[in-house]
């Protein structure tokens, strides 16, 4: 046992005392969590990542969102007053806009005062992510909607080396009153809805706080939802309040399982948001992360950290000392993965040619997957087969390719097979044409990524290959990732919709560089998805993913590792926790037990 694990047992087994700045604040009920990553920003123009998101979810709205408690997910009406008006082949759709929807108060409208959310607001935050000088991460995404002329709008701003004229009509993107907002597409786009429920990145931004904030705008998120950023301290604290200018809104759902049923009963006719105020934490050591939960410095945590799993929950159920304390647990099949992408621009492992493939192939096939699971992961994980996430359209719990197979032997004979031998004598194979051969692994300075790793440097060791690790901080890592830097990085995808496109979209040649951080470009990859973009739900849909998914193991520019088990806690004074599949807003639906918390 190290030392580490003793002295989390040891806590976890000692009566915690609560810390005098944890709890209610003069009768205030206040929610306080921890994320693993810090965040980039809050304009969602300009960010991709989940940890921003999850801030940037309770501060703006979409025009749709989903049922909290429904499983599966039901999308229902949020800023839109009903379902969109869509025609018969899905190239003209129209959503009617709720009025008296406000904008929280802001020094960059008149008075301070917020002013009511209009059709042209979600027109001019689209234009923005085609905005060149707004370099969103998120553009290609929206691009692939077919909007007319918004791209063009766009490429006229890039070839003329001018501003973007936000003024200027768009085709398919109108406001036609104060309330009705009319899209009109290139192409069918049967699930722009779901897009559109993406209320992290595609709520409406003010014009008025857009230029008024300019750059800062990250740091002066103004959208209509049920909270306002009051504090950021960048990768140390940020902090929401309630929003007082929140319309009313009230506990919805439709679901009728027995768990629904009773959260629900809770919530029946209260007035939402019920928690005060929110305050998260990055802290990216998983031990501190875990020990501020068990000291009551944070009320919930999402995903307990894999190197205390066996400590919360030896047996797979809650340690004997945290139920006791009355702690909860939320376990959950995430629709997500883990994977490796590997760059195929780079000079190493990069390229096309077949034994350029084959150095691929034979490093997805050396990758103990299993070990991971088992060493790193703690269990919570099972074998990917393939880059289409659980829960999504696409997805096929039968499916088996080499993906999920690992057999360093046959990676060996790959090796050799294409050239790649120790002609020198070091260990370590070189090029077929005798040029060194490096395997540079980004990575994290953190507990967890060093396990990893330990594995990978095992991994390549073994069939041969000589790893070098790059450490940077994840941000940091992001940045070099999207500009084509990294030979090949791990890291998570968490699925922000129902349909499993949007894992296709890491490999999507149009989307080098923002999604596409392999920068794989294969026209036979990117006509099945522009087909799969098309076409309605149905076998034939599901056929072009199947063939989808044996190009990505043929080509191997990214190797899926694992979907990951999520076990959150919470301690008993929170009430209303539901882990949700595609989306990231959560606060509002929560209530805090005031007397038990006090009485903990």
């Amino acid at each position: 046992m190290n030392l580490n694990r003793r002295h989390a047992l040891a806590l976890a087994a000692a009566p915690l005392a609560l810390p005098a700045t944890v709890g209610a604040q003069g009768g205030r009920k206040v929610f306080r969590m921890a994320i693993q990553i810090a965040e980039t920003g809050f304009d969602p123009a300009r960010i991709s990542d989940i940890y921003s998101r999850l801030i940037t979810a309770h501060v703006f709205e979409g025009l749709y969102n989903y049922d909290p408690l429904a499983k599966p997910a039901r999308l229902r009406p949020c800023i839109a007053q009903d379902m969109p008006e869509v025609n018969a082949d899905f190239t003209e759709q129209v959503v009617r806009l709720r009025p008296g929807v406000y904008f929280q108060d802001d020094p960059a409208f008149p008075g301070g005062r917020g002013r009511e959310l209009v059709a042209e607001d979600f027109v001019y935050s689209f234009k923005r992510f085609a905005d060149p000088k707004t370099t969103s991460p998120m553009w290609n995404v929206l691009e692939e909607q077919g909007i007319l002329g918004l791209a063009e709008a766009r490429k006229r701003a890039l070839e003329g080396k001018q501003a973007f004229d936000y003024n200027a009509p768009v085709e398919g993107l109108r406001a036609v009153d104060r309330h009705t907002l009319v899209f009109r597409l290139k192409a069918p786009r049967p699930r722009l809805v779901e897009i559109l429920a993406q209320g992290d990145l595609y709520g409406a931004v003010a014009r008025e706080v857009a230029e008024k904030y300019g750059d800062d705008l990250p740091a002066h998120p103004v959208g209509t939802g049920p909270y306002r950023l009051v504090q950021w301290r960048r990768s140390s604290f940020i902090a929401l309040e309630r929003n007082p200018s929140y319309r009313e809104v009230y506990y919805e759902t439709t679901a009728t399982d027995p768990e629904a049923l009773r959260i629900a009963a809770h919530f029946k006719g209260k007035r939402l948001p019920l928690i005060d105020r929110v305050e998260v934490s990055p802290i990216e050591e998983s031990q501190p992360r875990w020990l501020s939960f068990l000291n009551r410095e944070h009320d919930f945590i999402e995903r307990i950290p894999p190197e205390f799993v066996n400590v919360a929950l030896p047996g797979g159920v809650v340690a004997p000392n945290l139920a006791k304390q009355g702690i909860q647990l939320f376990r959950h099949p995430a629709s997500d993965c883990a994977f490796t992408f590997f760059n195929m621009e780079d000079a190493q492992i990069g390229g096309y040619e077949p034994h350029r493939v084959a150095l691929r192939r034979a490093i997805s096939l050396g990758m103990d997957v299993q070990a991971e699971i088992q060493r790193v992961r703690r269990g919570q994980a099972v074998v990917a087969q393939s880059l289409v996430l659980p829960h999504t359209s696409g997805y096929d719990p039968q499916f088996r390719s080499e993906n999920g197979e690992y057999n360093p032997a046959k990676a060996r004979a790959l090796l050799d097979l294409y050239g790649y031998r120790d002609r020198d004598g070091d260990g370590f194979r070189e090029h077929p044409d005798g040029q060194p051969l490096t395997i540079e692994v980004a990575t994290q300075p953190d507990s967890l990524s060093r396990q990893f790793d330990e594995l990978w440097n095992k991994n390549l060791r073994a069939i041969g290959l000589r790893p070098r690790f790059t450490s940077g901080k994840w941000p940091e890592q992001l940045k070099q990732a999207r500009a084509g830097k990294l030979m090949l990085w791990m890291l998570g995808n968490t699925a922000a919709y129902p349909d499993g496109i949007g894992m296709l979209q890491r490999l999507y040649g149009p989307q080098s560089g923002n999604q596409n951080m392999s920068r794989f470009k294969l026209p036979a990859f990117d006509r099945l998805y522009e087909r799969i973009q098309v076409l309605p739900d149905g076998p034939e849909r599901e056929a072009l993913f199947h063939e989808a998914k044996r190009l990505q193991v043929a080509y191997m520019p990214m190797k899926v590792h694992v979907h990951r088990l999520i076990n959150d806690m919470a301690h008993p004074w929170v009430i209303g926790y539901r882990r949700q599949l595609f989306w990231q807003d959560l606060f509002q639906y929560l209530d805090i037990d005031l007397a038990r918390q006090a009485s903990a």
